[in-house]
């Protein structure tokens, strides 16, 4: 259970292993009625696999506040470094996939 100071706000700890973080260059979005269930995976040039590297498991209200949080923060990043840049897809509006030229695997 999380621990709150005096002036009520929660203290966050954050353990060694955990703030190395884990690189993921593909992010799987699933859900069901009550939660949502991010997979971050490394997908690696010439592996026949691609290892989900964390799971995340939300519930819809939490991955608004995190869509919002995200939206906001990428709203600050470009107002300092500019625009990201996100190549065309097919002039599709849908979401974008990367091109894996030189990634080898089953689809």
């Amino acid at each position: 259970m999380e621990e709150q100071n005096n002036n009520g706000q929660l203290q966050i700890e954050l353990k060694e292993e955990v703030a190395q973080g884990a690189y993921a260059n593909l992010a799987v979005i699933t859900h069901s009625s009550s939660e949502f269930i991010l997979d971050f995976i490394r997908v690696m040039p010439g592996m026949p696999k691609a290892g989900v590297q964390s799971r995340v498991i939300l519930t819809p209200e939490h991955a608004v506040r995190l869509l919002h949080a995200l939206q906001d923060n990428v709203r600050k990043y470009e107002s300092v470094f500019g625009p990201i840049r996100i190549p065309e897809n097919n002039n599709k509006k849908d979401t974008y996939i990367p091109p894996l030229d030189g990634f080898k695997g089953e689809a």
